[in-house]
């Protein structure tokens, strides 16, 4: 496909003429619009993130305190729990080791409080989102046009889903960051050498797609080692271009090698550090995700869940628009890298909503091709009012939608195990608190990264089992709240404070007075329920000697 053909008929929405070329396309090049351009759109992503972050309250998916901001408490203040993922050797430091380095630089400032230990870790997470907001614009420019990308941008600010989850300490979030910054520069490498047969410097075009796509390369790696399951999109984006490409040996012996063995290694001793032994962090994550089907511990889903539930739930009300953008704008490269994305992981039992995270972007891009499509639509004198006020409809509909429920998912829908570990964080600094038993579902709350205060607590393990069919902690005590917590820990006065939900309240309560203990503070958590009975609330309970 030729580059004039491509900007027409997979690259800009129909129009009476089509759109003015942008600058990048038409082969004039206007640094200081472009920088002035994109410099205000980072602006308006790092406020609009930041505000993002701060109204986040809300508990989502453990692995956002456990995964992460757990392991870096450990690493910067020296406790902190590790799961058993960490003592089998399945996740890298790499990730985590980014907000061990911000603990590092509260606690030198003396700004390790219990409200910044909870915020930071979100706004510096917001900083990195903001970027990914950034780099879809410009993929989104560089794809389509410049109105693409402005209606790409309001549909990835306004979409709940990346409202909710991107801000987040999960390391999907920071991946789903370098995935569409990665996309960008390998798609900037692809023009470039498009745009070699029309521009008269052919040596400097050469240079300049060898350079974005060796940045697209490194990208793609440092995604990998922070997730290996990253290698499903760029195995798919690599090889679609490697097909093509006139000289397959020098990219890879040049490029793909020397790049993926530098991360590889440098990654490889980084863990090898901070494990203490000789670990191959992706080769057990793999060997445990894929070939064991190990993640299947944690509840399968139907093959088709992500095509028919997650995904459409994530996209939401923006599922008809990007439908119509991947028809009408023919990129079939962005919409084929979408199904195969969420068809590989559908062959996993195990599957979430955040897993399939880094396509939304691309998804929510053809939604903001099908809106700036609609705003270029010059219908006839009699039908020109009715097209503006479908666009209005669209965009009011996209807000009424989605900006509703960004804010209830973030600010009140499990809200209860992060106030109430805040609640402990301030009553242990203030000495009230001695030790903790969390009497819930395990890794319910964030825990030492939040508390922040080096003190006894207890959770109930769910560490797998080897035997097949054997109950842990966490499953035992919903099975039989009463017996459980007698049987296990009979004498509950070792305990200052007692945290559990309320759907299991009723069943311990009697056990809790005859240990002296009365209820202090209830947090509310949740409206309905998600998996097991309503976790209406999250009760805390004190002995009365404490009190």
């Amino acid at each position: 496909m030729s580059h004039r053909r491509r900007s027409r008929a997979a690259g800009s929405p129909p129009g009476d003429a089509g759109p003015a070329p942008t600058p990048e396309k038409s082969g004039r090049i206007q640094p200081r619009a472009v920088l002035g351009s994109d410099r205000r759109v980072l602006a308006l992503a790092l406020a609009f993130r930041a505000a993002n972050a701060l109204l986040v309250r809300t508990y989502f998916n453990p692995d956002e305190h456990w995964q992460c901001l757990e392991v870096a408490h450990r690493v910067a203040f020296g406790y902190g729990h590790l799961t058993w993922e960490w003592k089998r050797g399945l996740r890298s430091y790499l990730h985590p080791l980014i907000f061990a380095a911000l603990y590092k630089i509260l606690a030198l400032l003396h700004l390790d409080t219990p409200w910044v230990m909870v915020m930071a870790p979100r706004l510096l997470q917001s900083v990195f989102a903001a970027f990914g907001d950034l780099y879809l614009y410009k993929f989104s420019k560089l794809i389509f046009n410049g109105q693409v990308a402005q209606w790409a941008l309001f549909s990835q600010l306004v979409n709940w889903f990346m409202f909710f989850c991107i801000t987040r300490t999960l390391s999907n979030s920071l991946e789903t960051v370098l995935t569409v910054a990665g996309l960008y520069y390998w798609f900037t490498a692809i023009e470039s050498s498009k745009a070699t047969s029309i521009v008269s410097k052919q040596h400097a075009v050469c240079e300049q797609s060898a350079s974005s796509r060796k940045v697209a390369l490194l990208i793609a790696a440092l995604s990998c080692a922070i997730r290996p399951t990253s290698a499903v999109t760029w195995l798919y984006v690599g090889l679609l271009d490697f097909i093509q490409m006139k000289s397959k040996c020098r990219f890879v012996l040049l490029d793909v090698i020397p790049i993926g063995a530098i991360v590889l290694a440098v990654t490889t001793l980084l863990d090898w550090w901070m494990f203490g032994s000789r670990v191959i962090v992706p080769l057990n994550f793999l060997k445990f995700n894929l070939f064991s089907s190990g993640g299947d511990y944690y509840g399968t889903h139907v093959f088709h869940w992500y095509f028919t539930q997650g995904f459409p739930s994530m996209i939401w009300t923006f599922l008809p628009f990007a439908m119509y953008g991947i028809v009408k704008s023919r990129e079939w490269r962005l919409s084929g890298l979408i199904a195969w994305v969420l068809g590989v992981y559908s062959i996993l039992g195990h599957k979430e909503f955040r897993f399939v995270l880094p396509v939304l972007p691309l998804a929510l891009m053809f939604s903001g091709y099908c809106l700036a499509a609609m705003s270029q639509l010059k219908a006839k004198n009699q039908h020109g009012k009715r097209s503006l006020s479908r666009l209005q409809l669209s965009v009011i509909l996209l807000v009424i939608t989605n900006v509703p429920m960004s804010l209830y998912m973030s600010l009140f829908h499990q809200r209860g195990t992060e106030d109430v570990m805040y609640y402990l964080s301030k009553e242990a600094h203030d000495g009230r608190v001695k030790s903790v038993l969390f009497l819930m579902p395990c890794h319910s709350t964030p825990y030492y990264s939040t508390l922040h205060y080096d003190l006894p607590m207890r959770f109930l393990d769910c560490t797998p089992s080897d035997n097949k069919g054997t109950l842990d902690e966490s499953d035992r005590f919903l099975t039989s709240p009463s017996e459980f917590v007698g049987g296990v820990f009979g004498n509950l006065s070792t305990f200052s404070h007692i945290v559990l939900f309320e759907s299991e309240e009723r069943h311990v309560l009697q056990l809790l007075l005859h240990n002296s203990f009365l209820e202090v503070r209830r947090f509310f958590h949740s409206h309905f329920k998600v998996d097991r009975d309503l976790q209406s609330s999250v009760v805390v309970y004190s002995r009365r000697d404490v009190l």
